[in-house]
């Protein structure tokens, strides 16, 4: 095992690459519930849609890690799973088997773009600056998930987000993300898992003797509730898809749309993963990347035929990474970890959003090492990054982010004559960014 992942090459060991793997899955878990909890809104069933997240979690993250290599975990995307539900479906008005038809065509053509190296090619025209940025960006966004999360930052109308209410939900959060700093900070083995282990027992009193969590907890007051040990898994999902409606002309700038998110939201959190965790080759481009990508495809053809959204790369995954992990063995461990809950998923409801969200923070901390990387003295490459790095966690979405970046280097470049350093496929980058702009 240590040979094939050649772990002695890249100085980690079984032990921490296991420790990884869980700090990984325990970071991403969350999707199992989430992912559900939005498709269903289309009519779907949910327990399908559960089976079908799992099924793809496990075996997209078991193929990147056998087949590339890398410590990135992979499952239905946040964003994608919005833009399926309340764009395509509710707002278009498609019905979902056909929805899931375009999920799986956008796979394909997602498939031959990376086996025929065009996205290698899109990577190599991403600038330096828009990576840092951009790897930035996607640390501050984790953040603001876990933020959000805890309930520490919410929505407030008279200045958009505020600080949230000093309650035993929030002081709860607070007092497991100090423990969860001085761990790391320490530099404790598995401390990110110490912290959501130690936040989650901290998490059992509320509702039972004191507080109430039904605000935060879909009714439910005790935020640590027991709903069973066992569920059989719902295949009812699978091959679902309608392949022959969904392929039509009519119907092809819906595809293009879903492969423009998957694509960008991967190429994104492959460049943040890598420069946050010196995840690159000799050539400073992130490791094994047209694997990587490939198997990126394969999630998204697994998950039309599976009956959910787009598979994609996880930010999450940088919490494993944090931990030490640093192949392939990495993902596998998370993939692993996702099977069992075909059958256990009621367990999932012991583990609190609050446990994971310090975990989340210090990830977002982490994954702003890059920014002493950026030339805040040029002007020209400052700005595309920082707004590479602003506007992913303020418009909650990686793609927006990336592409405003994309096009903002491109237009001050272009105009300051420095078009030299602009290669010509981020010119049919940003044709697309605007065409996806146009679209959505």
């Amino acid at each position: 095992m240590e040979k094939f992942f050649n772990l002695k090459e890249l100085a980690s060991d079984i032990k921490t690459e296991i420790l990884a793997g869980i700090t990984t899955f325990l970071a991403t878990m969350y999707i199992i519930i989430v992912n559900p909890a939005i498709l269903s809104q289309t009519g779907m069933s949910f327990s399908g849609v559960l089976t079908a997240t799992i099924l793809v979690s496990a075996f997209s993250s078991i193929m990147m890690g056998i087949y590339a290599k890398n410590p990135i975990v992979l499952a239905p995307g946040m964003g994608i799973n919005a833009f399926f539900t309340f764009t395509v479906v509710i707002g278009m008005g498609i019905d979902w088997r056909i929805a899931l038809g375009a999920v799986f065509w956008s796979g394909i053509i997602f498939l031959l773009l990376s086996v025929f190296n065009v996205r290698k090619l899109i990577v190599k025209a991403i600038p330096q600056p828009v990576r840092y940025g951009t790897a930035v960006g996607i640390g501050l966004f984790i953040a603001l998930i876990g933020l959000v999360d805890a309930k520490f930052i919410v929505a407030n109308s008279a200045t958009i987000v505020g600080l949230g209410a000093m309650n035993h939900i929030t002081i709860t959060f607070l007092i497991g993300f100090v423990v969860t700093i001085i761990l790391v900070v320490k530099k404790i083995k598995g401390a990110l898992i110490l912290g959501i282990m130690a936040t989650t027992l901290l998490s059992i009193p509320i509702g039972r003797f004191y507080g109430n969590a039904s605000s935060i907890n879909f009714g439910i007051p005790t935020l640590v509730t027991w709903k069973g040990l066992y569920a059989m898994p719902d295949f009812s999902l699978i091959f679902s898809l309608n392949l022959v409606d969904s392929f039509k002309f009519s119907f092809l700038p819906v595809i293009f749309s879903m492969l423009f998110v998957d694509m960008f939201d991967s190429l994104s959190t492959f460049i943040g993963v890598a420069e946050a965790g010196n995840l690159k080759d000799e050539d400073g481009e992130p490791m094994r990347i047209k694997e990587s990508l490939i198997v990126d495809s394969f999630a998204t053809i697994i998950a039309g035929l599976s009956g959910t959204s787009a598979g994609t790369s996880y930010i999450e995954s940088a919490a494993g990474i944090e931990e030490g992990g640093r192949s392939g063995l990495t993902a596998v461990v998370a993939g692993l970890l996702f099977l069992p809950f075909l059958f256990l998923s009621p367990l999932l409801s012991i583990v609190p959003s609050i446990a994971t969200a310090p975990a989340l923070i210090l990830v977002g901390v982490f994954m702003c090492a890059p920014i002493i990387k950026i030339n805040w003295k040029k002007l020209d490459d400052a700005i595309p990054a920082f707004l590479g790095m602003f506007l992913i966690p303020l418009t909650f979405s990686i793609t927006q982010g990336i592409i405003w970046s994309f096009l903002s280097f491109t237009v001050i470049k272009f105009v300051i004559g420095k078009r030299n350093e602009v290669h010509w496929m981020l010119y049919v980058i940003d044709a697309f960014a605007i065409l996806a702009l146009v679209l959505r």
